[in-house]
């Protein structure tokens, strides 16, 4: 059985970048994100460097039905698929008391619920077939939760939570279940408030390509999570030793927005 992987948020950032190193290595694709035009570039450009086939669909995430509708699709094309990422997800920065309430809510929609909406339509499928390999896109604040990304830290929290235990319950299956935890990246997430904040001075973003290649060595090759970047590792693993207090100072005063 040829391998097929679902990728969500496949137009831009790390997840393009993935999409093209999945691409590398012979895999076919199904490309899921809202610009059906972007995605059609994306299909052109990797079927002719590669002798693969992808296969694109336009969906918006953060709607409650999409994750059910996506999967519909992709059944009635009768495509079997062995693995699936998750990377579709989108982060705000600011006070929370200012924040939109909507955009607050469809960040926990497409960040958290249909992550694990996909995630359970597609695991069904792959445990019958005793063979599959899931990925969430977990992050660097899954571990240290920031003031000012107050919504986005906790759907992260939840993501790695989430993937860590249904990792331990489908030990044996032939399902393998990761988290990648990446810190700043340089891509269009950013906005420029965030650029601004001391975290990004002290942590400067990655290249998208970098995160990319490991997240797939990740997805196809290992198990647990994988942080990228010693400097993130190094600072996820603060909490352990500093008091909650004094983290949480630290932590407010990286993400403010200081001259």
């Amino acid at each position: 059985m040829k391998e097929l992987v679902v990728l969500t948020g496949a137009s831009s950032g790390i997840g393009l970048e993935m999409a093209r190193e999945l691409a590398t290595k012979g895999i076919d694709l199904i490309l899921v994100a809202r610009r059906m035009d972007i995605l059609q570039n994306i299909k052109t450009e990797l079927e002719s460097l590669f002798r693969i086939k992808v296969t694109i669909i336009s969906k918006d995430l953060s709607k409650p039905e999409s994750a059910k509708e996506l999967y519909d699709e992709i059944k009635s094309q009768k495509l079997i698929v062995t693995g699936l990422i998750n990377n579709a997800g989108f982060g705000n920065y600011g006070d929370f008391s200012e924040t939109p309430l909507a955009e607050d809510l469809n960040m926990i929609q497409v960040n958290v619920a249909t992550m694990v909406s996909l995630t359970k339509l597609f695991l069904i499928d792959m445990k019958a077939i005793s063979r599959g390999r899931i990925m969430n896109i977990a992050s660097l604040l899954s571990f240290l939760p920031f003031p000012y990304y107050s919504v986005y830290s906790a759907t992260k929290a939840f993501v790695l939570a989430f993937t860590e235990t249904l990792a331990a319950e489908l030990e044996g299956s032939g399902v393998i279940v990761t988290a990648l935890c990446p810190g700043p990246i340089d891509t269009g997430f950013n906005t420029s408030e965030m650029l601004k904040t001391n975290a990004y001075k002290t942590n400067k973003p990655m290249d998208p390509k970098v995160v990319a290649k490991q997240g797939i060595e990740l997805f196809l090759n290992g198990k647990g999570k994988k942080i990228v970047g010693f400097n993130n590792w190094f600072i996820s693993n603060l909490p352990r030793i500093t008091p909650d207090r004094i983290m949480m100072k630290i932590k407010k005063n990286l993400a403010s927005i200081k001259s």
